[in-house]
């Protein structure tokens, strides 16, 4: 290779790193500058004219000062990055506001702030927090739950366990917004929201995506031993417990409803490989159906046909005293006995 040729390859790859770190540096200022909008814009659009024009030195044969310079200016934003801390105490949004706390007794299991609200829009509804006490030994399923609101590919994980007595409970993480705050996907890659844990009753969490919000919700059986489904729960309880103690941030690709839960799921069984599905979320249950873990005899089309409850959800609502939420939407689900 020719000396020209690797100076401008040089050149190029910088320019290339310019480019990213401060597309990387003007949203991260965009999203975590207090104060108005205009002054993040203000301190958006400084730092792209900060990028630009050291690239433009850098291509006038200029290098040595203005990349010393962004690179000290990179470095002590990443050092003002690093100050920025999840926090427990903000003005939260109604159904994120109280944190779930659980103790464990033997087998019995009480737990503060299970949520079951009464939904009427997603602005209107009856705000009940719960505490409920469950059986450890009485689980008897679990069962995932695709809540898909942009597209096949994207999709709110959740997660429901049954008991014999004929109660189902849900655990969802999700952004712990502020009030009057929306998801931003964006958002999510720059620290703009925490982690909750949410557990709640489905005719709370589930009814809320399929009757309120419109999403379309598949709901899946999953295989597991008795004793998996145990240490499943008491992980959730342990994440709970995790962030009561300690704050986290939310983030869109690495922390998110099903990387989570897969870091769980790993604990109780061990060895589960890592796929690109667990990231794209729609696509969860494939990975599932490849690892056995779903309802045995079926297709995966005959458990995606039969595991589609938003349509029995929304029926639901046209005759509400005829029959249990949990129990409606079950029915023609696969692996589910009548």
């Amino acid at each position: 290779m020719t000396p020209n040729f690797l100076h401008l390859a040089g050149r190029l790859l910088a320019t290339l790193a310019l480019l990213l770190s401060s597309a990387w540096a003007a949203t991260a200022l965009w999203y975590q500058v207090p104060g108005p909008a205009a002054l993040k814009i203000a301190a958006a659009v400084l730092w792209a004219c900060f990028g630009l024009a050291a690239i433009a030195l850098l291509w006038r044969g200029k290098a040595a000062r203005p990349l010393l310079s962004y690179i000290v200016g990179f470095a002590l934003l990443l050092s003002w990055w690093g100050t920025i801390q999840p926090s427990q105490n903000r003005v939260w949004a109604d159904d994120v506001a109280q944190q779930l706390v659980a103790k464990v007794d033997g087998r019995m299991v009480t737990m503060q702030n299970v949520r079951n609200f009464d939904w009427r829009s997603d602005t209107d509804r009856t705000v009940r927090w719960e505490t409920r006490q469950y059986d450890l030994d009485r689980i008897r399923s679990v069962d995932v739950a695709l809540s898909h609101w942009t597209g096949p590919a994207i999709a709110h994980t959740l997660v429901s366990f049954g008991f014999d007595d004929g109660r189902f409970l849900t655990f969802s993480i999700e952004i712990r917004k502020e009030r009057g705050e929306s998801f931003s996907s964006i958002g999510g890659f720059f620290k703009q929201f925490e982690t909750s844990l949410v557990a709640a009753d489905e005719r709370d969490i589930l009814r809320v995506r399929t009757n309120v919000r419109g999403e379309d919700v598949y709901m899946y059986r999953v295989q597991l031993p008795q004793a998996q489904m145990r240490s499943l729960f008491l992980a959730y309880l342990g994440e709970a417990d995790a962030l009561v103690r300690a704050p986290s941030f939310y983030n869109t690709l690495f922390a998110n409803c099903t990387t989570i839960v897969y870091e769980l799921a790993k604990r109780v069984v061990p060895g589960l490989p890592m796929d690109y599905r667990l990231l794209a979320s729609g696509y969860l249950p494939d990975y599932l159906y490849d690892v056995g873990g779903l309802a045995p005899g079926f297709s995966l089309e005959a458990l995606r046909t039969g595991g589609r409850i938003t349509d029995r959800a929304q029926a639901f609502d046209k005759n509400p005293g005829a029959e249990d939420f949990s129990q409606a939407i079950r029915r023609g689900m696969p692996g589910v006995a009548p």
